[in-house]
């Protein structure tokens, strides 16, 4: 499946040379005696994790850290994360990601999960702010074997609207890959600026959007989804064959994550096995 909702501009600023921290974290999870271990762990530059924690008995709950606080223009941040064979991996993130106002560099990330056969990972970070005046080019590369069960999302809140700030200027490019037995099964590329946080078209002015996916789902789990929705505005959910993507429009990023989070616990005891276990930094 291919969605594109950008114009050729995308190709320009992924390609730009950019100056800045350049961090790295791979992070590798094995089943080991009964329980799910995190195997393998090399960072470089600021960015790391906490030591696991298991509030759910096997399942392996890691917090991921940026000690900087925020990425600005020219730093370039990559993730991957594999999860191997009959292991289950929860990766969240202990407070909102940020993005500066650039001064015309570049920030840069680039995630990627790997899930083998029976094997489960919940990419969940809390939301993204991105400053009035950012520049960010974001990547996600889902790759998930025959037999992988996978729940993540993405939430950004553009600009600040409790400091009167909306999204007047900037650039946001995001990009993402479902691959399954490794062919390319879902693309969707999108690039939000200042017109398209305005237009009726776009996000016509709400401050936080958010995308959430789910593998494999049924139309059980549609359905599921599709009640909690309601006739509520800005909330969307399809089913393309066994990938759910659920949409969302809010005027506060914190309501929509919420959202989000009731469609995590509604669907992950069919799809996960697992009934909800809310990490406790979602708490605080």
């Amino acid at each position: 499946m291919f969605v594109d909702l950008i114009d050729g501009k995308f190709q320009s600023i992924e390609t730009e040379i950019t100056q800045g921290w350049h961090a790295q974290l791979e992070l590798g999870f094995e089943f080991q005696d009964n329980k799910t271990v995190l195997a393998h762990r090399r960072h470089q530059g600021p960015l790391t994790v906490q030591r696991p924690f298991y509030p759910e008995g096997g399942v392996c709950h890691v917090y991921l850290l940026h000690p900087p606080g925020g990425v600005v223009a020219g730093d370039s941040l990559t993730i991957t994360i594999t999860a191997a064979a009959k292991s289950a991996a929860l990766i969240t993130t202990p407070a909102a990601g940020k993005f500066y106002r650039s001064s015309g560099l570049l920030a840069k990330q680039h995630v990627t999960l790997n899930v083998a056969e029976g094997a489960i990972l919940e990419w969940l970070p809390q939301e993204t702010i991105i400053y009035e005046g950012a520049r960010v080019a974001s990547k996600l590369r889902v790759d998930l074997e025959i037999g992988a069960r996978f729940i993540g999302w993405e939430v950004l809140a553009l600009g600040r609207p409790a400091a009167n700030e909306g999204f007047t200027m900037g650039e946001i490019s995001l990009g993402w890959q479902i691959f399954k037995a490794g062919e390319l099964f879902y693309q969707e590329k999108l690039r939000l600026d200042a017109e398209a946080f305005a237009a009726r078209w776009g996000l016509n002015g709400h401050s936080a959007c958010g995308t959430l996916f789910v593998s494999p789902a049924t139309a059980a789990q549609l359905e599921k989804v599709q009640q909690l929705i309601g006739d509520s505005p800005g909330l969307g959910v399809t089913l393309i064959d066994d990938l759910l993507i659920c949409r969302a429009l809010d005027s506060r990023a914190d309501r929509l994550r919420s959202f989000f989070q009731q469609v995590w616990a509604a669907l992950r005891p069919d799809v996960l096995q697992c009934k909800a276990s809310e990490p406790r930094i979602w708490a605080t």
